[in-house]
């Protein structure tokens, strides 16, 4: 089975690697030629996975109708700010029966939609059964390394991820399958603003006891929110939720705990963003996640707080402050668990 992957940057690489190791043929599109031509000459993805060596199955290259064109699965791996355009791009060159596969977690931060809403509205022509969400606890720095993991393929159609399952599994990476895509997508955008949460609470020198509270009460308010855009609550129990949040918010190899890090020891957005070669995708959803939750009236305290400190210049200190003297209430909610 041919493969194009779109997008050469850690997990797009990492994910091309997975497959060429299965003996499949895989094009990958490198955006930069600069990239590029070091890829091609050293045999590894210096900027993004130094150290790891490219199997020779991985074809590269900068032309992406070539990546498009006969391929049986698209992965794409791009920054969701960038999704919608990349898709308009391919879709000439898209074969008719191609599967989808989008890797990217986020919310559009100005339409506040989800990722694969984004890629039918800008791919007409797709059908919604031939697209599919990889997502889960999965750092590429592990995964192309062989680390065992698990992840969950969600799809409209059973038999689409059913397909994208055996193409994926591997006997270190295991693939679960999920209908309710509405969940696995926002349990993987939702926990990255948990995640600089977890950040910032290590940047003001707390404990463990502050970061349990956090992922705790944090699951929560994914999960008000999830349950209010129609995803299944028990979808927020397993890998793409409580999974995806705990090594999202406690790993060094989290950009979105490493943002939070940086502004809880005091430094400015700004200067945090100018710094990074990679992009922290929740940012732009916290963003999104407090306008979604102005409009359906969903209470998510420390998505406020977060929104606060990245878009009003509320100081960490502050932002802590107000959690803790909210209101009393009960733990335990309806949330009409299914």
């Amino acid at each position: 089975m041919d493969i194009g992957v779109i997008g050469a940057g850690s997990w797009g690489t990492s994910l091309a690697i997975l497959l060429a190791n299965k003996g499949l043929r895989v094009h990958l599109w490198v955006r930069r030629e600069e990239l590029l031509q070091k890829m091609m000459e050293a045999g590894e993805n210096a900027e993004y996975l130094p150290g790891i060596k490219l199997p020779g199955e991985i074809q590269f290259t900068a032309d992406l109708p070539q990546v498009v064109r006969g391929k049986r699965v698209i992965v794409l791996s791009v920054p969701s700010h960038a999704l919608g355009e990349m898709v308009k791009n391919v879709q000439e060159d898209l074969e008719e029966e191609a599967i989808v596969v989008n890797t990217a977690k986020g919310l559009t931060e100005d339409t506040h939609q989800r990722l694969s809403q984004v890629i039918l509205e800008n791919l007409p022509a797709l059908d919604p059964g031939k697209l599919a969400v990889l997502s889960g606890p999965n750092h590429a720095e592990e995964v192309s390394r062989f680390f065992p993991a698990a992840t969950v393929v969600a799809s409209t159609n059973q038999e689409t991820a059913e397909i994208i399952q055996d193409l994926f599994m591997t006997r270190y990476f295991r693939v679960y399958t999920n209908p309710d895509v509405v969940g696995v997508e926002l349990g993987g955008a939702l926990k990255n603003i948990i995640a600089i949460g977890a950040g910032v609470c290590e940047g003001l020198n707390f404990g463990d006891n502050t970061k349990a509270a956090l992922l705790t009460r944090g699951l929560v308010e994914i999960t008000r929110l999830g349950l209010s855009l129609g995803a299944k609550s028990r979808t927020f129990s397993g890998l793409t939720g409580v999974g995806d949040l705990f090594v999202t918010c406690t790993s060094t190899h989290s950009r979105n705990r490493y943002v939070g890090l940086r502004l809880g020891q005091g430094e400015t957005l700004a200067e945090i963003t100018a710094s990074m070669k990679m992009v922290a995708e929740g940012i732009k959803t916290t963003r999104a996640a407090a306008a979604l939750s102005r409009v359906h009236q969903v209470e998510m305290p420390i998505t406020r707080e977060m929104y606060g400190i990245l878009f009003e210049n509320t100081e960490p200190w502050q932002a802590v402050e107000n959690l803790m003297r909210r209101e009393k209430t009960k733990e335990i909610e309806e949330l009409a668990f299914d």
